[in-house]
């Protein structure tokens, strides 16, 4: 049996405790932390995450101001708004909640906010910023939500083999750079991979991003070995929400996983309001406070 079950409500309320006071010092000089949440329709999994976000923002002490979209809404819109907020001093940080209709040019949306408010890591600044190493950006949340999960439970990174599943803008590019930044040798794996399953067993840490339920199986895993699953799959079967990795068969072998519910998704909100509170620390020290 796994000696370590990754929780990440633990890692997020530990991380939530500093976040209230840095938004209470930031409140005593004025400065009201401001997240803007942009939604275009009302799809379930949008409006889920919409709330979940919200949730864990006013907990810390930050103010949420929700604007929402209708479906068949043009892109030029939005772009409008976008840059609104951007000009807007009193708003720190814009979630835009992805992937938009297939109607709007999502590059083109996503482009037209500004790094610095760009807190979920979608426009090219920031994920300039991930590659390079510093910037005005933020780094992804559910890539960053990796990092501090297994910060938390205080899994070696240095030195160690690390296979990522997965090649998204949001999850898998950025997490192999952020496990590169801690010294991993990373390799990046995909749906065209041949002998997944042998490279799999090769790492010490296995993280899945791949979006498709039970892909990593127990023949993919060994002995020893530290397995984050970031997969958000809804089973129509079970009416559940399920990882990549198949838990019941993973957790008997390995020494360390996440579960999925309660695993990274857990710290992915507490992440954003991170980002949106350093953000309000930027614009204090930019204002000259």
């Amino acid at each position: 049996m796994a000696e370590v079950i990754m929780n990440g409500v633990n890692a997020s309320s530990n991380m939530c405790k500093d976040l209230t006071n840095r938004c209470e010092a930031l409140r005593e000089k004025g400065v009201v932390p401001c997240l803007a949440i942009l939604r275009v329709g009302s799809k379930p999994e949008d409006i889920s995450y919409e709330r979940s976000a919200e949730k864990r923002c006013t907990s810390v002490g930050i103010e949420v101001k929700n604007i929402v979209f209708p479906d068949n809404a043009c892109e030029q819109e939005l772009i409008s708004k976008i840059c609104q907020l951007n000009a807007d001093d009193t708003v720190h940080g814009v979630l835009i909640l992805l992937p938009l209709p297939p109607s709007i040019n999502e590059r083109s949306v996503c482009e037209a906010l500004s790094p610095e408010k760009d807190v979920d890591g979608i426009s090219s600044g920031s994920m300039a910023s991930v590659y390079l190493g510093s910037g005005p950006g933020y780094t992804p949340c559910t890539a960053q939500a990796v990092m501090e999960l297994l910060k938390y439970y205080n899994i070696p990174i240095a030195g160690k083999h690390a296979v990522v599943v997965g090649r998204s803008l949001v999850v898998g590019r950025p997490v192999s750079m952020l496990l590169m930044g801690e010294n991993a040798s990373v390799t990046i794996c995909h749906s065209k991979t041949e002998n997944l399953a042998d490279i799999c067993r090769s790492a010490q840490i296995v993280v899945a991003a791949a979006g498709h339920i039970n892909s990593i199986t127990a023949d993919c895993l060994s002995p020893g070995q530290t397995v984050v699953d970031v997969g958000i799959n809804f089973d129509d079967k079970t009416q559940k929400t399920l990882g990549d990795v198949d838990f019941e068969a993973a957790e008997p072998i390995v020494y360390a996983i996440s579960p999925v519910p309660r695993g990274v998704g857990s710290v992915t909100t507490s992440v954003l309001a991170a980002h949106v509170t350093e953000a309000a620390e930027r614009s204090l020290i930019q204002g000259g406070f």
